[in-house]
């Protein structure tokens, strides 16, 4: 485990939608009269229900189900402890149910090797979660855990233990890829308010490290982060937004991943909802 001591850009556009439930009384009739009442009252209101739900999505590429848990793994390839996690990370992202993410850090890039996958506003998001956790710890490999928990990233009983324990997601999330061109994204009802955040994500990357302490290590890398890019503000009620692929598409991504958060991006809260989704290219 390395230690140290402890800007996500993006363009926002954004529009969200509410609804009042529909209030009726049903008057005390005979049992026909109030059969077929029921159903003439119920038809609208199922259709109502249906356009006030979250989305389920259709398309060419498509998600809903509320994920287990969003893990965060801040790595680097100038780590040497950070291998064994990178595997570890990989098998989550085979796990239904996870939106494993790996965020590649440039502190250490002083030690002999510039990491190809970082960011430094990974680096600036790690030391933000440790701000907020008020216990300053930032070294790699570290995993977060729906924002709130971090434990070590290539100990395997440590992070299983972390991931039964974490809080649930609770906001559901939709992303569905109508055409080649746009991306349709739907956030649910919940409770709590936060930023939602859509992210360029290459599924797979193989690195050969040239110099430092994992000279002459090829490393397999699983849903690598490649930017940032703010959707707009979730206050609670339903909400939709639309991003378009050309924007996104390079470095070889193939995925998108979009998180629901409190708090902001300098200071990040619980992550509420997340999806983690398939593009076509």
């Amino acid at each position: 485990m390395h230690l140290i001591s402890a800007s996500t850009p993006g363009p926002a556009a954004h529009s969200a939608t509410r609804s009042l439930r529909p209030a009726w009384l049903i008057p005390p009739l005979g049992l026909a009269m109030f059969v077929g009442m029921l159903a003439s009252v119920l038809a609208p209101f199922a259709a109502w229900a249906d356009s006030t739900a979250p989305a389920t999505p259709t398309g060419p590429g498509a998600t809903s189900a509320i994920p287990v848990a969003v893990v965060e793994l801040y790595t680097s390839q100038g780590c040497s402890s950070c291998p064994p996690a990178d595997t570890l990370l990989g098998a989550l992202a085979a796990t239904p149910g996870y939106v494993p993410l790996t965020l590649a850090v440039d502190y250490w890039d002083y030690l002999g090797w510039k990491d190809t996958l970082a960011k430094h506003g990974h680096s600036v998001r790690q030391k933000a979660y440790a701000r907020m956790r008020g216990d300053g710890k930032m070294f790699t490999p570290q995993v977060v855990i729906n924002g709130q928990m971090m434990t070590v990233g290539n100990d395997k009983p440590a992070l299983d233990a972390a991931l039964a324990k974490a809080p649930p997601l609770t906001v559901p999330v939709s992303v569905m890829q109508s055409d080649n061109d746009r991306l349709a994204i739907t956030i649910g009802n919940g409770l709590g308010a936060g930023e939602v955040w859509l992210c360029p994500v290459s599924r797979s990357e193989t690195v050969k490290i040239g110099r430092g302490e994992n000279e002459g290590t090829t490393v397999d890398y699983h849903n690598v982060v490649r930017g940032w890019f703010k959707l707009g503000d979730w206050t609670g009620g339903k909400a939709r937004f639309t991003a378009r692929l050309d924007e996104l598409r390079g470095e070889d991504v193939d995925a998108v991943a979009v998180l629901v958060q409190s708090g902001t991006a300098v200071a990040p809260g619980p992550i509420l909802g997340a999806a983690l989704m398939p593009i076509s290219r």
